[in-house]
């Protein structure tokens, strides 16, 4: 009863109902909620305080960005097929005026993004035009996974989100974790319509999920900025089911010293055994390897896997 008081009561304002059903559209910093609603940033703050308190919200902080996102599942969705019964009984004009609102911050969202990679594209063409093409990389990956079931998937440095939209669809749920803040605005910009995806900011050292939690984790042009490659495998690992699957793409071994110096590369590249020799110290098999060349750095790919049955096995038992 104590519980069903605290949701009825954070939901007993106009202004704490449409911050909840923003939310159920996308995950939206204070300020943006605050340009929604037409109130201060003070004033949200308080009713976001109230909706996190009674579960049916939660906060995460990205550097000077605080953003919001629904509750758990089971707190949120009760509450949400109540509202939607009530709704279709009577229009709510405040949702109609919100709505618009809403679509001018995801407009904000992709102009931002745009003006970024436009003062940055110098940067990113130089280092793609030394490896084959992208598209090569990411229907290579495609294949190492082939067609079973993606399940949880958590896409470790996610960047701009890239891997999230070409394999999110497959999955039931998705999460792309990066260290910067801009990099997830970013993705966010890409990736405000997919309802099974979230976007947090965390280090590939301390993974925001559970133990076995994930059926494929996906290491993307990450491990060579990694300062301890190693225990980065091994924290993937740690959040992989029985039977799930670790998917690395990086360089194989190279001498171009100007990356390390320029663009930040801790490691250039990666030979085969250190990589075995990492997914051995994981737990991990060494299920699958390709190389693709095409330029002055080649790429690889490592696919381990985790002992057990796989979620096709688990499903068709």
């Amino acid at each position: 009863m104590t519980l069903a008081l605290d949701i009825v009561r954070a939901l007993a304002d106009a202004t704490r109902l449409r911050v909840f059903s923003l939310l159920r559209s996308m995950e939206l910093s204070v300020g943006e909620l605050a340009q929604v609603l037409g109130q201060s940033q003070p004033r949200v703050s308080r009713h976001v305080k109230i909706l996190c308190d009674a579960g049916l919200a939660e906060r995460r902080k990205e550097g000077s960005w605080v953003f919001v996102a629904l509750g758990t599942r089971d707190r949120v969705a009760p509450v949400a097929a109540m509202l939607d019964a009530l709704t279709g009984i009577e229009p709510d004009h405040w949702a109609v005026a919100d709505a618009a609102r809403l679509a001018a911050v995801r407009a904000d969202r992709a102009a931002s993004a745009a003006a970024w990679f436009e003062g940055h594209a110098g940067e990113w063409d130089a280092i793609r035009s030394l490896h084959v093409a992208d598209d090569q990389v990411e229907a290579a990956m495609a294949a190492m996974l082939g067609e079973a079931p993606v399940g949880t998937l958590i896409d470790i440095g996610t960047g701009t989100g890239r891997m999230l939209e070409l394999f999110a669809e497959r999955a039931d749920a998705a999460l792309g974790i990066d260290r910067s803040s801009e990099m997830l605005r970013l993705a966010r910009a890409k990736l405000h319509d997919r309802a099974n995806t979230d976007l947090r900011q965390a280090d590939l050292y301390a993974l925001p999920m559970d133990d076995a939690a994930a059926d494929v984790a996906i290491l993307h042009h990450v491990l060579h900025f990694a300062q301890q490659p190693g225990a980065g495998i091994s924290e993937a690992a740690r959040v992989l089911r029985p039977g799930g699957r670790l998917l690395i793409a990086d360089f194989a071994p190279h001498d171009r010293e100007e990356l390390r110096t320029r663009d930040a590369h801790t490691r250039l590249g990666f030979a085969e055994d250190q990589i075995a020799t990492w997914f051995d110290n994981a737990g991990l098999q060494l299920a699958d390897t390709a190389t693709l060349e095409g330029g002055e750095l080649t790429v690889r790919l490592w696919l381990g896997r985790k002992p057990g049955a796989t979620l096709r096995e688990v499903k068709a038992a």
